[in-house]
């Protein structure tokens, strides 16, 4: 029997929707409060959950990706009485099932719902029993999961994929993932990097030439698509093949044949494509610098990857991951952490993502051979400057915010009296929105700060935060 949540301030509502809801046979739940929602979606299981965007205690389209999140992986629906544009365009972007206004017709609010139950139903008998092989893709986190899914449909069709996001996300290792789970696995993936094609050589590359069709063709050679016939062609960077080939190649994707340069017959290639871009294509075609086209034919299969700033949850789980593979790979022994280096990697932005952490931690397991444990002291110099740097902006900021100037004192501080008063500052938050986060679930809490059980309480005890709910 599916749950249902409604999570909105609105007694009335509540209560109207609730009986709805049960006499189509639904159990439901409800809630006046985001925290209160929050909690209860992680200690349950629910189906769909209805959200409110204004709450006494927050805006529910800020905290949707929390409750997407949820351990069941719940569907959205948004209800407003303030329904613009932006809101419902933020709302889908984030990932809604729908967007409904309030007050609407009882049956109006239903029928979201009998379409998420529908879609969900559906979805459970189509899922794959057999385990996705992830080839090196490492997180737990919502944007990840979800960017999972794709991969599991991708990986069962042959529909052309669009992987999106910043330099340093993946995009290649997702790209490996489905070729490997894909019925083409055994056959070739072949790798273009459109950023280095020279745009005199780009047509032959692709496509392959004849002995004197020109200036130093000396022999016949076999382009890149007819070599992964069978198989997979990634096109990284798709957003620069220049446009004198994108025609052409958009013709190839529609009939799977092509001439190579200077030949008179065409060859035939049973490929896959995949491709990848950290540029925004719709721009570029409302520019007129990438065809409308070929960007319709590319996108049926779009997967957006996060920026590691947006999945820190996932710190943890690359940290451990890596660790022990750089330390195999230079022959030492396996290497614990502090739990400040942890933090030290959480505070840090990570502008150049994964790789840029993959990166670092390589040059620290280098760095650090005879060294069994890991501290903020072993990283580079300019992240532990960055990571400084961020901790007193947020000291002294929110220091400020609650009126702990310098004039708190009652007399002049020293700096580290100043510094240590922030730092407790930023703990204390942290602490109090972890607890909110996780509905004081200790576990959970640890898995999502890399914190320890026995950390996690000294600090409660510090700042006088008990473990039961107010």
């Amino acid at each position: 029997m599916p749950n249902i949540l409604i999570v909105d301030d609105d007694k009335l509502m509540n209560d109207a929707l609730s009986r709805a809801i049960k006499r189509l046979g639904h159990n439901v739940t409800s809630r006046l409060s985001l925290r209160q929602g929050l909690g209860e979606a992680y200690t349950n299981e629910y189906d769909v959950i209805y959200l409110d965007v204004r709450m006494p205690d927050g805006d529910g389209l800020e905290n949707l990706p929390e409750f997407r999140g949820a351990p069941s992986s719940p569907e959205i629906i948004i209800m407003t009485g303030f329904a613009n544009s932006m809101g419902a365009e933020l709302a889908i972007k984030s990932g809604a099932w729908d967007y409904v206004k309030k007050p609407s017709s009882i049956n109006e609010m239903i029928l979201p719902l009998l379409r998420a139950l529908q879609y969900r139903k559906n979805r459970l008998k189509t899922k794959h029993t057999v385990s996705l092989n992830r080839g090196g893709i490492i997180g737990s986190s919502p944007e990840i999961k979800s960017a999972l899914d794709v991969v599991a449909h991708a990986s069962s069709c042959d529909a052309n994929v669009l992987i999106t996001g910043a330099t340093g996300t993946g995009k290649e290792l997702f790209a490996w993932a489905i070729h490997n789970n894909s019925s083409r696995s055994k056959n070739n993936f072949v790798v273009v990097d459109c950023t280095v094609l020279p745009e005199t050589l780009v047509e032959s590359l692709l496509f392959g030439h004849e002995k004197g069709s020109f200036t130093g063709a000396s022999m016949s050679k076999e382009g890149l698509i007819e070599q992964a016939d069978g198989g997979t062609v990634f096109l990284d960077e798709v957003g620069e093949l220049p446009l004198s080939i994108q025609k052409k190649f958009l013709r190839v994707l529609q009939e799977r044949h092509f001439r190579p340069v200077g030949s008179k017959r065409e060859v035939s290639s049973d490929f896959r494509l995949i491709t990848a871009t950290n540029r925004d294509l719709s721009k570029m075609v409302n520019q007129k610098r990438f065809r409308k086209d070929l960007f319709f034919r590319i996108h049926a299969l779009p997967i957006n990857l996060p920026t590691l700033h947006k999945r820190k949850e996932d710190i943890r789980d690359l940290l451990v991951y890596y660790m022990d593979k750089l330390c195999e790979k230079y022959k030492i022994p396996s290497k614990g952490f502090s739990p400040e280096f942890l933090d030290s990697l959480l505070a840090y932005e990570w502008p150049g993502n994964v790789r840029e952490l993959i990166n670092t931690l390589e040059s620290i397991i280098a760095e650090a051979r005879n060294d069994p444990i890991l501290f903020p002291y072993h990283l580079p110099i300019h992240i532990r400057i960055k990571v400084t740097q961020a901790l007193l902006g947020e000291s002294i900021t929110t220091t400020l915010d609650n009126q702990h100037d310098l004039n708190y004192f009652e007399s002049f501080p020293t700096l580290r009296e100043y510094r240590d008063a922030g730092i407790s500052e930023i703990e204390k938050k942290y602490l109090n929105k972890l607890m909110k986060k996780t509905s004081k679930d200790i576990k959970e809490a640890c898995n999502i700060s890399g914190l320890s059980r026995s950390r996690i309480y000294g600090l409660m005890k510090k700042y006088n935060i008990t473990r039961f709910a107010n």
